[in-house]
């Protein structure tokens, strides 16, 4: 079996497996706490990607939103930091490994998308990713059991990844995860203005995001027409940055959590 091995264990979050369990424990608690006790599971999740201390506990408050869920199956869309590359690189492994275990892939979901002119096998721009990557033990912890499609968002125009998540849409047992974070290295007062602006842009699902405004808007930009046309409703469930929590706060990274919920359960 080919597994890609962890690649940023002990550098985006902590690599002792007790440790990492901890964190997320103690981070889910306090989101679980501040979240309304009659949420419903969310279709979809855009989350931030930063180092756990920096942004683990904004994620928390999606993840904590699936902790009641039936969900066998999650999609994952991030951006690429690493490889340049044009479309959407699928994972040629047979799984994704992180300190807590293996994580099995969807072999089905990606023969089916390899018809697309815009997807390819590219296990180059997957090796080094962490914008994947750190979404995984969250969703270790979890979910009892699911399979992973994970894609690596190149340059390539966001209807192109809307017709890929909408071959994929499923039923209630799919999730979509978004990996983002928002404006980069502002002054907190700033940043904290310019993310305001892309949180509303996002929740209203009107103009697309720049990525200035988001890393990871190409996925966002995907995601909003598809959330339109199937009624999705969205719900800021935490922003902060990294001046709230590890940072500094001359020079900021924003992160929000927000949640996309099906019609029959808002």
């Amino acid at each position: 079996m080919s597994v890609r091995p962890a690649a940023v264990a002990n550098l985006f979050y902590p690599g002792e497996i007790r440790e990492l369990r901890t964190f997320i424990a103690d981070a889910l608690s306090l989101a679980t706490s501040r979240l309304p006790v009659d949420l419903p599971v969310p279709k979809a999740i855009i989350v931030p990607h930063a180092g756990y201390i920096y942004s683990g506990p904004t994620a928390a408050f999606a993840y904590a939103a699936l902790q009641t869920s039936d969900i066998n199956r999650v999609v994952l869309l991030g951006p690429a930091h690493r490889v340049a590359f044009y479309g959407m690189a699928l994972s040629g492994a047979d799984a994704f490994a992180t300190p807590l275990g293996d994580v099995r892939l969807d072999a089905a979901a990606r023969h089916l998308l390899l018809d697309q002119p815009e997807v390819a096998v590219n296990d180059a721009a997957h090796a080094q990713e962490h914008s994947l990557e750190v979404q995984l033990p969250f969703l270790q912890i979890v979910l009892d059991d699911f399979s992973l499609l994970p894609i690596c968002i190149g340059s390539v125009h966001p209807e192109c990844v809307s017709g890929v998540l909408e071959q994929l849409w499923g039923d209630v047992h799919t999730l979509f995860v978004i990996s983002s974070d928002l404006s980069h290295y502002h002054r907190y007062a700033e940043a904290n203005a310019l993310d305001q602006n892309s949180v509303e842009t996002v929740l209203q699902m009107r103009a697309p995001l720049h990525h200035e405004q988001a890393c990871g808007a190409t996925g966002i930009n995907a995601l909003l027409p598809l959330a339109r046309r199937f009624g999705l409703t969205p719900k800021l469930l935490d922003y902060r940055n990294s001046g709230d929590t590890a940072g500094d706060r001359k020079q900021v990274v924003g992160y929000a959590s927000i949640a996309f919920f099906e019609p029959e359960q808002t």
